[in-house]
This record gives structure tokens, sequence and C-alpha cells, in this order.
């Protein structure tokens, strides 16, 4: 985690610190809620933002601002084609509230509260529609998992996890069940993963990963495995591994060339991984590289304009990747994209708003809408969409 004011140091003592400290003191005790499976509804006032349309730069144009300002938030597009966005920080307050975007109208409207404010969660779309969403942290690290029911706008509680853990990631695999992975739990880096199964709503403990990591990436390979790459215990990782769901055991695969943390791995149409930018324990990165899952092996590609972290990056319909954001010393507005046909990566238009933290979620239309983060010194509820020309 970062401090609501960013500096440009990069030690291996602040990254230490990162995930301790926010705009107020992280408490790391761990609550440890007992497993539930009581269904709690919530509902709140249903409040509309009106959307603004007036282009502002080239490639992007505003739309309806959220009714709060987050950063570490979720933005999952679900089957109805709506956003749901969770949680995350409004600057000294964690959230529970959730709202929905329709991208029909460019408006915002406020939906169930969630039963526990989070930031540093994760949220997954499951095949029956709902989303599962799973730790994060308020004043402790949390291990609670709870539903939204788009069809109702609530949420239930569903089983706890059996870490409490934040900055983790979560895959929905192929048979339908969660895995979750890595992460920190106010205490000590997590090697652990579990996965949830949506059938019974029961956590299962499955083999830890060779190495405990956070701020690490997790992508769903096209034979069902899952790639973990990178992250952070003490030490910048280049370390990948492959989780199997068939035997429920992972297995190392070859070290990326440069160690690195909070990037983004983003799934190209050809099946490669690519990686981008992050930070090792010292520096900043603009480097990108390639995994091949047929070769097990990691190739270096055209290194983005700026170095960033905590930006998004974005497979668009194209094939093109969309790159969005970030923080480098200060905040980034600008925009950059990778063309997987010749691995160079070209700037583009810039966002009408700097940010990090925020997050970008390709729309079924094919446009990008990008939500929230931090910029201008506070939380924003500005949103913002990206249209390919």
């Amino acid at each position: 985690m970062i401090t609501a004011s960013p500096q440009s140091t990069t030690t291996t003592a602040l990254m230490t610190t990162l995930f301790l400290t926010t705009t107020t003191s992280l408490v790391t005790s761990i609550t440890t809620a007992s497993p539930q499976s009581t269904t709690i509804s919530t509902s709140t006032l249903t409040l509309t933002t009106t959307a603004t349309s007036t282009p502002q730069h080239p490639g992007w144009m505003n739309t309806g601002s959220m009714n709060n300002g987050r950063q570490y938030h979720t933005s999952s597009v679900l089957t109805n084609e709506k956003v749901l966005v969770t949680g995350g920080l409004s600057y000294v307050t964690v959230l529970n509230s959730a709202e929905l975007y329709d991208s029909l109208t460019g408006t915002w409207t406020t939906t169930g509260s969630m039963n526990n404010a989070r930031q540093d969660h994760e949220a997954s779309i499951l095949t029956n529609g709902k989303v599962l969403v799973t730790g994060g942290r308020d004043s402790s690290v949390l291990n609670s998992a709870e539903l939204y029911d788009p069809s109702t706008g609530t949420w239930a509680i569903t089983e706890s996890m059996n870490d409490a853990r934040a900055h983790h990631t979560a895959s929905v695999l192929t048979d339908g069940k969660v895995l979750v992975s890595g992460g920190h739990d106010g205490n000590v880096y997590l090697n652990s993963s579990e996965l949830y199964d949506p059938l019974t709503e029961v956590w299962i403990s499955t083999s830890n990963m060779n190495d405990a990591r956070y701020g690490h990436s997790t992508s769903l390979l096209t034979n069902g495995k899952a790639l973990v790459i990178g992250g952070y215990n003490g030490t910048a990782l280049n370390k990948a591994e492959i989780y199997d769901p068939s035997t429920g055991i992972w297995t190392s695969t070859s070290n990326m060339n440069n160690i690195r943390f909070f990037h983004t791995a983003s799934i190209l149409t050809n099946e490669k991984i690519l990686v981008t930018a992050g930070w090792d324990d010292f520096s900043l990165y603009d480097s990108a590289e390639l995994y091949d899952p047929s070769t097990e092996t990691w190739t270096i590609t055209g290194s983005l304009n700026s170095r960033r972290q905590y930006h998004t990056a974005s497979v668009l319909m194209n094939g093109k990747v969309l790159t969005t954001g970030g923080y480098r010393g200060f905040i980034l507005d600008s925009v950059e994209l990778y063309d997987p046909l010749t691995g160079i990566w070209t700037t583009t238009d810039s966002m009408n708003d700097a940010r990090f933290n925020h997050v970008a979620s390709v729309l079924t239309n094919g446009k990008v809408l990008v939500t929230g983060g931090y910029g201008n010194a506070v939380a924003l509820n500005s949103t913002e969409l990206y249209q390919s020309s």
C-alpha cells in the first residue's frame, strides 16, 4: 500500500511498510471471523448520478461520476453488462458501498452495500452470475467473503476463507471454483492458497505456493492452469509458478528477466502473457516481457515510453493492450498502446484525469471504462471512457 500523499522514494524500507500504511495507520491485528453461512442482505438508498459526455482529450470522454470517490476498489462487468464497483478507500474512510454503471445511459446508481467495509480485496464473477468478494482490509485484514446477487442487488455472507489476506489474487478456474493465492495477513506474506466452491459455498485448502508473495499477478492459461508471476515477500521476485487444478500442485516455471511487483499481466489473443512495468526494491520499470506457455520461457519485448506502477492494462478487441495512468514519482495521465504484431508501444491520447490505484474494465461494446483512483490529492469519483479509433 501507499500513503495518500505519494513520494518518489523507492527504497526497500519503504516497500516493507507499504502494506502497513495508508492515509491512516493500518492496524495489523487480524480479525478472524467464524465461518458463516447465514444470509444477511443489505439495502441502501438509491442514488443516481448524471452523466457528462463532453469530450476532453481526443479518444477519452468523461462519463457519469461515481457517488463516492474511491481507490483500491474493484470493478466487475456483470452478465447483464452493467459494471459493479465495490469498496475501496475514500480519503481516510474504508467503504462498504457498491454502485452500478449503466453503459447505455452513462449513469451510476447505488446498490446494496457490502456487509464489511474493505479495500485491497478481490472480486470474482462466478459462473452463476453472482460476484464473490474476498478478503481485503479495514482496520484489520479480513478473511470474510460475501456474494452479490445482481438479480436482487443484495449481498449475502458466505463462508470465510481459512486465512485473512489482502493484496491477494482470485481467479475463476474452468471448473467454476475460485483459486485464491498469496497476499499479506497483516503480519506475514502468505504462500497459502485455497479454493472456493460456489456449489457448496465452502473453502478448501490446496497446496501452498513455493514462494510467499503479495502484489503479484495470476493469469488463467488456456490449458486451465493458473500462472502466478512476481510479487514481493520482503524482496521483489522474478519467480513464476503454475497451479494445476487437476493435481492441486504448484510447479515452478522459468523466471522473468526482471524482478517486479505491482505490475500488470495480460493474456494476449496469441495466448502469450504480457507483463508490464511495476517496480523492484529500488526503482520503477518501463520494461515488458512475454511468457510463452507452450515453451514456458520469457522473452523481452518493447519497453513502455514511461516507467509506471499501480497502472492498468486492458486487452482491446483489436488485440492491442491499453495501459493507463499509474505513478512514477508523480501521478500519470499518460496512456500507451502495445501492438503484439510489432512488439512496440506507442503513446496515445492521455486521460482527462491523472490517476493511479484506479481500475479499468473492458465493456461489451469494446470501450474501456476507467474508474476512480487517486489524483489531485483526493480519491477520485470521476470516470472516463476510451474508444480506440
